[in-house]
């Protein structure tokens, strides 16, 4: 990545090349430039943040294999997420000085692009942006809420085997899963509430975000796994609604995480646990409304199996448009190509196989249609897939650079 021009306060408006002469140029020209700024900055944050989650998890696994490990290493290790954490802190204070500026200016320039905005031609963009849900909370502070969205984390272990039910009525189904390799597998309980749902997880993925931001940030209650949050917070950063039905169905959830039990011989963070376990031990509210009794804030104590992945930086980070995404089965396909896409350009698998690790209960017939609308559709972020006459399914990144590196590796 190129180095990141500088931000600071002082030397804004004459440094960065992206707001020359800004009152030559029309208001929509100045909104995608100021757009352009953020996103470059944004995308250089989430990249400190991936190496601070990449220079953890080694330094995790050296803690853990004491026979191995050695004390320069560990030191050199330590040394460079100080430098990493200090570089990232750097660019928060630099948007934070200018984030006023930036807001004023993309204000006035989203009123001057309503009153007076051309026709636009056929976009493929806007195309896909219709197939998406959309974006309910476009007035969020755009730093503070943008940081977040690069931080957002999901385990390893529910990336990987298909924990949740894609149902969207009540399951009351016992589901067993085996590897194909026959080396891991997992049992999952109902509860009389049901199995916890591919939405319900939102709440995980709130919750592994938090904790794993805070270890980056080297916080001591991050040892602890009971994470107390706002609702309106959840509920905004998943691009919820925020009325009474969507407090109630948050609710819901919670009941559906605890209540759904699970028995596996997958390791998380080098630890086996061997008792039945639920997804998250407890929740409970912690503030209600005065006026009614909708929950203000909450605590969700996670379960250790779950807890040790995250602690191990089994996590990775997702797409903030995963939470635009209408049908449980593109979040799950979506996971799936995260985890198993890793830096590579593609990643397939055949179509019966991607059938079991989604966790789909419909027929291979059914399951195809299913595949080939979601293909034809372009909706999953960061990805795109292709289904071959053989029944073949292929991830392709849309990142570019990704892309052209595995033409040439291969």
């Amino acid at each position: 990545m190129a180095p990141r021009q500088k931000l600071g306060s002082e030397k804004f408006k004459s440094t960065v090349d992206l707001f020359d002469n800004l009152e030559a140029v029309d208001q929509v020209q100045v909104k995608l430039k100021a757009e352009k700024l953020i996103r470059h900055s944004q995308e250089w944050h989430r990249e400190l943040s991936e190496q601070i989650v990449e220079a953890n998890r080694t330094l995790a696994r050296l803690a853990n294999n004491k026979i191995h490990s050695n004390d320069k290493e560990i030191t050199a290790l330590r040394t460079r997420i100080s430098a990493l954490q200090a570089k990232r802190s750097k660019i928060e204070a630099d948007l934070n000085a200018e984030s006023e500026w930036l807001k004023a200016y993309l204000k006035q320039a989203n009123k001057a692009e309503h009153q007076a905005r051309p026709h636009l031609p056929y976009d493929y963009h806007q195309e896909r942006e219709k197939k998406l849900l959309p974006v309910r909370h476009k007035n969020r502070d755009f730093f503070l809420a943008d940081m977040f969205d690069y931080t957002l984390k999901d385990d390893g272990a529910s990336m990987e085997v298909p924990i949740f039910t894609l149902a969207t009525k009540t399951d009351l189904s016992i589901w067993k899963w085996v590897s194909k390799d026959k080396n891991k597998s997992i049992e999952i309980y109902p509860s009389v509430k049901g199995r916890a749902t591919q939405f319900d997880k939102d709440v995980l993925i709130y919750v592994v975000s938090q904790i794993t931001e805070a270890l980056n940030r080297g916080r001591d209650d991050a040892k602890n796994r009971t994470v107390r949050f706002t609702v309106y917070d959840y509920l905004v950063t998943t691009n919820r609604g925020v009325g009474g039905d969507d407090y109630k169905r948050l609710q819901e959830a919670f009941e559906r995480l605890a209540g759904t039990r699970i028995t596996t011989d997958i390791r998380t963070g080098g630890e086996r646990v061997k008792e039945g376990f639920g997804i998250i031990e407890s929740w409970r509210t912690v503030e209600k409304s005065r006026e009614d009794e909708r929950m203000i804030a909450v605590e969700v104590t996670l379960s250790r199996w779950l807890f040790n992945a995250v602690q191990a930086f089994e996590v990775l980070t997702i797409h903030s448009d995963y939470f635009r995404l209408r049908k449980p089965l593109e979040r799950r396909l979506y996971e799936l190509a995260r985890k198993h896409c890793g830096h590579q350009a593609q990643w397939s698998i055949g179509l019966e196989l991607l059938r079991e690790k989604s966790g789909s209960r419909s027929t291979l017939y059914e399951f195809r249609r299913m595949v080939k609308s979601i293909t034809q559709t372009s909706t999953l972020p960061e990805y795109r897939m292709a289904l071959s006459d053989d029944d073949k399914v292929t991830f392709y990144t849309r990142d570019n650079s990704r892309s052209l590196r595995g033409i040439a590796n291969r």
